[in-house]
């Protein structure tokens, strides 16, 4: 081949390694660069990863890795790798990869390690074979770059999070509330938001930012010095998570809204759960408060050193939620605070649980000087969190983001509350380790009562949930298992005709 057809093949050659890199970098964000996460992911996701698809695509490439010097070939060549280059483009994902500066360093590093891999390629006979395999092993080629680019990494979050605490030092009046859970803290955050902001100036950590760098992040881009609110959200996958952002952001107040058995394959115990949760507690001040929703029993066995609020429906809760009434269109309760006052609420959020995480934030809010008459207004108004039972026009609820044991039976409860064809239409859950199994199992169980017909999907989740569903009595002519979400909703179509209303129960992340 002439020198410009050799550069031409070389473009085309390390614009089809990037088509794969592009995948594997997005699968190593949606793992927080974390290693542990990512050899996770690829030892689940063995046999999709080295599909037929991508094989076969490889072999496609076999011609020109063998005959790389014929001349007349280049034309040939070439249409084969944009042929593996549109049988290996990336699927549309729900959470699309995000092109932070950190990708874009990930995606150059990556980018000289295959120029490496190609250069004896185009000079050694047959050395196209040494880039073949490169190709095949993308997966790794992302990793060692993630390893190569750690040290700067580590030198780039070091200096945004040291400018993240001057400015949270320049602003001495600034009250941050931390805001953590296993489940519904996301809800709560949107909740105490919109409460607070009735009398401050409130920033929130926007949608999931729950990390340290999202915290970072938000603090710097954000956070103004009019604001009077700082709302934390503090997520974590490992012990020392939520005392990194405390250390950080130096909580004045708390709000634990519930612990239970999620992120089990990171976690591995409930008792390491409890402890990391706690964290935010033990960041507290004298000062200070945390709100402890001590309806949950993990939360109420757990000793508290500092001041601390109980909030739930117990009788001894220091602000109690009272005569409850939950149904199809909402929820209404009594709050009662410690001096006796009392607040009737109405709310549109569907879902038990909601009153206790609202009964967290009035109390919180109460703390902070709001009247409980000045919320009625703000909570009947309230709407849930996007994918968080959010009750559709088309008659779906959308309880897709992240689901836990807890919530789960929550959401089958509220699709019970409904006079219609129920439908359950759902994956069941991930990332609960050596329980996730059993956990599935129960779930079955307890939708069985529930439920009139259950689309389960993907068939490595389906069995565990199949199996409870029997158990619990289920007709097995009503269970249907689709290898995917859009197969499963193709299903409904063939289901009687009737007033219906389906449950979207988890949605698995892209790297399940």
């Amino acid at each position: 081949m002439t020198i410009l057809e050799t550069i031409f093949m070389a473009v085309l050659a390390l614009v089809a390694a990037g088509v794969g890199a592009v995948y594997f970098v997005h699968m190593l964000q949606l793992c927080s660069y974390q290693f542990g996460q990512y050899r996770h992911y690829l030892q689940k996701n063995t046999k999709s990863i080295f599909s037929l698809r991508r094989l076969e695509s490889l072999l496609l490439l076999l011609p020109w890795i063998l005959n790389q010097g014929r001349a007349d070939r280049g034309a040939y060549y070439g249409v084969m790798l944009l042929g593996y280059c549109v049988l290996n483009r990336p699927k549309k994902a729900k959470k699309p990869l995000v092109y932070t500066a950190r990708v874009k360093r990930l995606l150059g590093t990556s980018a000289v390690l295959y120029v490496l891999a190609l250069i004896p390629g185009l000079l050694l006979p047959y050395g196209m074979a040494i880039f073949g395999v490169v190709l095949l092993c993308t997966p790794l080629v992302v990793l060692l770059a993630n390893f190569i680019n750690t040290p700067v990494e580590k030198m780039v979050a070091r200096y945004y999070v040291e400018d993240a605490r001057k400015k949270l030092q320049s602003m001495p009046d600034l009250t941050v509330i931390g805001v953590t859970g296993s489940f519904g803290k996301t809800s709560t955050k949107y909740f105490l938001n919109t409460l607070l902001s009735t009398k401050y100036h409130v920033l929130m950590t926007p949608g999931n930012y729950n990390t340290t760098l999202g915290v970072v992040r938000t603090v710097r881009e954000m956070l103004s010095p009019t604001h009077q609110i700082f709302l934390c959200e503090m997520g974590a996958r490992h012990k020392g998570d939520i005392k990194e952002i405390c250390d950080l952001v130096h909580p004045h107040y708390g709000i634990i809204t519930a612990i239970g058995e999620q992120h089990l394959e990171t976690f591995k115990t409930i008792d390491n759960i409890i402890a990391t949760k706690f964290e935010l507690a033990d960041a507290i001040p004298a000062d200070g408060c945390v709100f402890l929703n001590t309806d949950n029993d993990y939360i109420r066995a757990h000793p508290v050193g500092v001041p601390h609020v109980a909030y739930g429906t117990a009788p001894d809760a220091d602000y109690r939620a009272s005569d409850i009434v939950v149904d199809a269109g909402g929820c209404a309760f009594t709050v009662t605070a410690p001096d006796g006052e009392s607040q009737r609420f109405t709310t549109k959020l569907l879902g038990g649980h909601n009153i206790q995480n609202l009964t967290g934030c009035i109390a919180l809010a109460h703390r902070l000087d709001i009247p409980l008459s000045k919320l009625v207004y703000p909570i009947r108004m309230l709407r849930p969190v996007e994918h968080r039972l959010q009750l559709l026009p088309n008659g779906f609820i959308d309880d897709a983001y992240n689901s836990n044991p807890a919530g789960f039976r929550s959401a089958l409860d509220v699709l019970a509350g409904f006079d219609a064809q129920r439908v359950l239409v759902t994956p069941g859950m991930v990332e609960l380790g050596e329980r996730q199994e059993a956990l599935n199992r129960e779930l079955g169980e307890y939708a069985a009562a529930r439920c009139d017909y259950a689309v389960l999907v993907g068939e490595k989740q389906a069995p565990p949930l199949q199996e409870g569903l029997l158990r619990g009595g289920f007709p097995e002519e009503r269970i249907y298992v689709a290898a995917t979400l859009q197969e499963g909703l193709a299903h409904l179509n063939a289901l009687p005709a009737a007033p219906r209303i389906v449950l979207l129960e988890n949605d698995l992340p892209d790297n399940f």
